[in-house]
């Protein structure tokens, strides 16, 4: 019987849960929810989708992402076959390690948008230690929430959230940690399910539109890099391999744009080709001398 199609939606927020299969654990040790965390932010900087909340535990994780104008699909099939493969590697083994394809539900309202982070904020508290102490679970956002210790992953977006609970990040902060310690589990998680793929949710957020072309991109680097375009095209230059490598990381991420799609558009390259150059641009965003890159591409193309 096929599976039910996902609903998406490139505005949505979504809650995300994953689970591993029954007899083995999604993370055996610190360091595999560590590498997790790290694929999240490799993604995120390909896709730039926003994350506002997650929780890993040893057999399942919750994330709370905001798609961004991503396609939360290649976002998920991204972030968890890196990691399967990572895993399997680590641990000796081979085969699933999800329990069936990510489960995603949109949020619906401001709402449930506030339960969803109690509800996820407060998994921890099924571990003996952290019992009256979740904020202490080093692998969830809810420290950053209480402001006790910065985002250790640069993943998350808190103010978003803060800002439904008060007018202040002091203010919002109190009342939210007053709403984590008074938080009914049980009762909240009746509605926090995957039943029902409902309909989206939209926000006053800005969400960024893919609708980028990618003769821009090419265009934008060649002149930003000072070269020419013709150069952009020619195989086996390696003076020019980091262009390259901002032009397909920008075509994936501001097109929506798969491996196939930039083969088709660079010409003479083959997708694993692409795949590699794709790791590089996420690679040079931390270089100075591209940091801002996007952002000032954006700021030109956008319509």
């Amino acid at each position: 019987m096929p599976r039910k199609a996902r609903q998406k939606s490139y505005n949505a927020i979504y809650h995300i849960m994953a689970r591993s299969i029954t007899e083995v654990d999604l993370y055996k040790d610190n360091e595999d929810k560590e590498v997790y965390l790290s694929y999240i932010k490799k993604y995120q900087k390909l896709y730039r989708f926003k994350v506002y909340a997650y929780c890993l535990m040893d057999n399942h994780v919750h994330i709370m992402i905001d798609a961004n104008g991503s396609d939360i699909s290649r976002v998920m099939h991204g972030i968890n076959s890196s990691y399967v493969r990572y895993f399997n590697k680590k641990h000796k083994r081979h085969g699933h390690l999800f329990q069936d394809r990510f489960k995603s539900k949109m949020v619906l309202d401001n709402k449930y948008l506030c339960a969803l982070s109690l509800y996820i904020h407060n998994n921890p508290i099924d571990i003996p230690k952290y019992k009256d102490s979740p904020e202490k679970y080093y692998f969830s956002s809810l420290a950053v929430y209480f402001g006790e210790r910065k985002d250790p992953f640069g993943l998350i977006q808190d103010w978003f959230l803060m800002s439904f609970f008060g007018d202040t990040l002091r203010r919002a902060r109190k009342k939210y940690s007053r709403l984590i310690f008074k938080y009914e589990n049980k009762k909240v998680e009746e509605k926090i399910n995957f039943k029902h793929e409902e309909t989206e949710y939209r926000s006053g957020r800005n969400t960024l539109v893919r609708n980028f072309k990618p003769e821009d991109i090419i265009e934008f680097i060649a002149s930003k890099l000072k070269i020419s375009e013709l150069n952009i095209h020619l195989k086996h230059r390696r003076e020019y391999i980091e262009a390259k490598a901002i032009i397909v990381l920008l075509m994936r991420s501001l097109c929506n744009y798969r491996c196939t799609d930039i083969c088709n558009v660079l010409g003479n390259i083959s997708q694993v080709r692409v795949s590699e150059l794709s790791s590089l641009g996420i690679k040079l965003m931390d270089n100075k001398k591209y940091k801002e890159i996007v952002e000032e591409f954006i700021e030109c193309y956008s319509v």
